[in-house]
C-alpha cells in the first residue's frame, strides 16, 4: 500500500512504473526475457510477431581475405523486406561500416 501511495504522489502511472522495471541478476547482467531489436535500416522496433525480420552477421576479413573471428550484426525488419529495400539497405549499411573499420 505504501508503494502505491508513493507512485501516486510522484505522478507515475502503472505503465511508467513497469517501463522502468528491469530484471537484473546479482552479477549485474540484464536477464529480461525479451529485449526488442531495432531495424538497422529504418531504426524501427522489430516486434516479437514480425516473422519476416532477419538478423545477419557479416564476418570481417583481413587483407588476405581470411576471417578474423569478428563480425557485424545487422537486423532488417519485415516491412523493409516487404518493400524490397533490404538489399540496398544492407549494402549501404555495410559500406558505411567498412568505412568506419577502415577496410
Amino acid at each position: 500500500a505504501d508503494q502505491r501511495e508513493e507512485r501516486r504522489a510522484s505522478g507515475a502511472t502503472n505503465f511508467e512504473a513497469k517501463e522502468r522495471a528491469t530484471m537484473i541478476n546479482d552479477e549485474g547482467q540484464n536477464v529480461d526475457l525479451y529485449i526488442p531489436r531495432k531495424c538497422s535500416w529504418s531504426n524501427r522496433l522489430i516486434g516479437a510477431k514480425d516473422h519476416a525480420a532477419v538478423q545477419i552477421n557479416i564476418g570481417h576479413l583481413d587483407e588476405s581475405g581470411l576471417y578474423t573471428g569478428k563480425f557485424t550484426t545487422f537486423a532488417i525488419g519485415g516491412s523493409v523486406r516487404h518493400r524490397g529495400e533490404s538489399d540496398s539497405g544492407l549494402d549501404h549499411l555495410w559500406q558505411k561500416k567498412k568505412a568506419e573499420l577502415g577496410q
